[in-house]
């Protein structure tokens, strides 16, 4: 039988059960995890998406497929396995940011994850936890190199410290993901774990000549800089009343990888002529020293995104209608 084809993106990684600790002590349960975040939010903003994952057929599972399904994401086949669903437990500081402790398996099914040539999304993205853990990061990096002919790719690392074996071991696996994607987006926590001797602007500009057409270093309610391999740009970030930050940088990523697809920069249908075709216009849109108009309007869009999603509690990010004027 054919594989259906994903049109739309595809999101490859964690979903997790987000358990929120405030200052005072309380509690609550929230379905979560970053690539899981980034496909709720592009569902949510009217795009197709589909995520591979690893969720247990335990009740919290079940809440996070009912989540995803409500925004239009789809599961693929062999998502949802025997067992329990991972859990984060993000504890909050009283500015609203949070700290991680884990308690995850990545041991997701070959077939949920890579994606056969006639099933091709005309986008990929990946990152976090699912890009950096065994087993599964493993089958992470295949699927990404074999979407790497024919869709476009996005990275975040997001990197989580406590479960990895520090930056001399990361590093090589990180910057061949960065090499193969053609937008990167990473905190400046990140960049700052990975590159200890270095300014994360530094690090930020170097991998936007080692691939991607696009390197987006998010700073916080500084907003976020921009780079391209001929020149970059500030992004304001907004002034909003903040309950918490997470999935911020997923709402983020959401938006920016959103209106990047709306305006013909990534692929967002089927096929390798597609996904040619927009690798060739983002890089036509980088291609000199200020922005272009579409990338700039994508970037403000994402910007706007994150704003929302730090307006209320856990990493529920905005639909297209809350985004109306």
């Amino acid at each position: 039988m054919t594989p259906e084809p994903l049109a739309g993106a595809l999101v490859i990684g964690e979903a997790l059960t987000d358990v929120l600790v405030t200052p005072d002590g309380s509690r609550a349960a929230r379905p979560g995890g970053s690539p899981a975040n980034v496909a709720l939010g592009l569902g949510r903003l009217g795009r197709r998406a589909w995520l591979a994952t690893r969720i247990g057929d335990d009740p919290l599972g079940k809440e996070m497929h009912a989540r995803l399904a409500d925004s239009g994401v789809r599961l693929t086949g062999g998502s949802v396995q025997d067992g329990t669903t991972s859990s984060a437990t993000a504890r909050l500081n009283g500015a609203g940011s949070a700290t991680y402790e884990f308690d995850i398996r990545w041991d997701p099914v070959p077939g949920a994850v890579l994606p056969t040539l006639a099933g091709m999304p005309g986008h990929l993205h990946t990152g976090s936890i699912a890009a950096a853990l065994a087993p599964g990061a493993d089958l992470v990096l295949a699927a990404v190199r074999e979407a790497h002919g024919s869709a476009t790719i996005s990275y975040d690392p997001n990197l989580r410290p406590a479960l990895l074996r520090g930056p001399a071991v990361e590093r090589p696996r990180i910057e061949l993901l960065v090499s193969l994607s053609d937008v990167v987006k990473a905190s400046e926590e990140d960049l700052a774990w990975l590159y200890p001797d270095r300014a994360p602007a530094d690090a930020a500009r170097e991998w936007a000549t080692a691939g991607p057409a696009l390197v987006v270093l998010t700073l916080g309610t500084a907003g976020a800089h921009a780079y391209w391999r001929g020149g970059h740009v500030a992004v304001p970030g907004r002034r909003v009343a903040v309950v918490d930050t997470v999935g911020a940088g997923d709402a983020f990523m959401a938006g920016l990888l959103s209106g990047l697809m709306a305006r013909g920069l990534l692929a967002a249908g089927c096929g390798p002529v597609r996904g040619r075709h927009a690798r060739q216009a983002l890089h036509r849109a980088t291609a000199g020293p200020g922005p272009a108009p579409e990338l700039a309007s994508a970037l403000g869009l994402a910007a706007r995104v994150a704003a929302l999603t730090c307006t209320r509690e856990g990493a529920d990010p905005p639909t297209l209608a809350e985004l109306r004027p």
